[in-house]
């Protein structure tokens, strides 16, 4: 069954139907508002409410689109929307503070995981979201440019620049790296 057929029995109270979309986009989108927040369990329940926007306001939707797209954007308002809160009112709970330690020096001793993947991740984290989004949205989730704009709200000449500059950033560290560099943070 295609994404209007699916999004046209939710907007008819199909809840088999709103669950088949929960579990299409559940994961991406998750992984999607990690890149945003750098907080899984923020990103869980953002998603969480990704997901209870499109299932209220599904008579909402017009498929001039890829219902991806429109599912994306309601993610990424959310998103900025806590983002603008998290700047407003800034906190660090302890139980972060003891599991960041943990999970630093695990992450650092583990074998299993490759040096590029490593310094992959290592140069995302530090590549500002303004860069990091679309370059995510483009190679990591595969979407078009003209989709990227539609979700982020930036005219597609905006995002092609960004999305070079990302890639151009991420290169560099990466090359550094591989070189056996010291890259700053």
């Amino acid at each position: 069954m295609d994404e209007h057929e699916l999004i046209r029995q939710v907007q008819q109270g199909d809840e088999v139907a709103f669950s088949q979309i929960v579990a299409a986009y559940k994961d991406r989108i998750v992984n999607y508002l990690y890149q945003f927040t750098r907080d899984y369990q923020k990103a869980v329940e953002l998603a969480q409410e990704t997901f209870i926007r499109v299932y209220f306001k599904a008579n909402q939707y017009r498929p001039v689109g890829p219902l991806s797209s429109w599912i994306y954007a309601i993610a990424s308002n959310l998103a900025k929307t806590e983002m603008k809160k998290m700047r407003r009112l800034p906190t660090v709970s302890l139980d972060d503070i003891v599991a960041h330690e943990v999970d630093e020096n695990a992450y650092a001793e583990d074998p299993a995981d490759p040096g590029l993947l490593k310094n992959l991740r290592e140069a995302l984290n530090v590549l500002h979201p303004r860069y990091r989004l679309p370059v995510v949205l483009k190679d990591m989730e595969g979407f078009s440019q003209e989709e990227i704009a539609q979700i982020l709200k930036k005219p597609v000449g905006t995002i092609k620049a960004r999305i070079s500059r990302g890639r151009n950033f991420l290169k560099k560290r990466l090359e550094k790296a591989l070189a056996g560099g010291r890259v700053p943070s």
